[in-house]
């Protein structure tokens, strides 16, 4: 019983050693149509994987074929083609056979054909020549050529032949310190508050000059009528007494 573990193991990496290249392998990555760098898109070559011979192979087998097949044009978004696949899976064995047999390969050039076409949508020169030298040749193998690296080559070509943006910078003005002929000087509002007056309001000057003159005039006035008044007061109390 010791074997079968060892044997196991060298079954387990038999599967895994011919797929360990694929993984390691990175893509480089390419340009999109707004000139910034993306993951390079893929198209798969459907026809890797027909591996059964359509004319022997049970029903289950070809079945399978088609979802593996199905799978792989969804991913790729192509249209056309995944209608087509999923119309003969969900009808009889016999259609299914038949349209992996004659019209897979009629469907999937008719869906790569729009999908080069979808490319010249907002394309640069060098695009354009290359899809259309594609469509002229019109077959699998230019389409796949095209849409896997000749699109992209052609797509480097046109960002770097875009101008370079340059940055444009205005000039700040400078505010001038001599006022302008037009400019309007205001006026600084004086204060209502006199320097003389305490308190600061409705205060004005000290009263000086004529103005005290009157009041002292008016002062004697009073006090010589009360010196006056007392006198006259004192004689009838004299007389009243004798």
């Amino acid at each position: 019983m010791r074997w079968k573990l060892p044997a196991g193991v060298l079954m387990a990496l038999a599967f895994l050693v011919p797929s360990a290249p694929a993984m390691a392998q990175i893509e480089p990555r390419v340009l999109n149509e707004a000139c910034q760098t993306v993951e390079r898109k893929v198209y798969q070559d459907i026809r890797e994987l027909v591996t059964i011979d359509l004319d022997t192979a049970t029903n289950t087998e070809v079945r399978v074929l088609a979802n593996q097949i199905l799978a792989a044009a969804k991913a790729d978004s192509l249209p056309v083609l995944p209608d087509a696949i999923q119309e003969r899976l969900d009808g009889t064995a016999d259609d299914l056979r038949a349209f992996l047999k004659t019209d897979l390969q009629n469907s999937w050039s008719t869906a790569l054909r729009a999908t080069v076409v979808r490319t010249l949508t907002g394309a640069g020169t060098n695009v354009k020549a290359a899809a259309q030298k594609a469509l002229d040749e019109g077959t699998i193998d230019g389409y796949l050529a095209y849409l896997n690296d000749g699109m992209y080559a052609a797509r480097a070509l046109d960002c770097a032949a875009q101008p370079t943006p340059t940055a444009t910078t205005q000039p700040t003005s400078t505010p001038s310190a001599t006022p302008s002929a037009t400019t309007t000087v205001v006026p600084t509002p004086a204060s209502s508050t006199s320097l003389g007056a305490p308190g600061g309001e409705g205060g004005g000057l000290p009263v000086t000059g004529d103005n005290t003159a009157a009041v002292a005039s008016i002062g004697g006035a009073l006090l010589l009528l009360g010196g006056a008044g007392y006198l006259i007061g004192r004689r009838r109390r004299s007389r009243f007494v004798a």
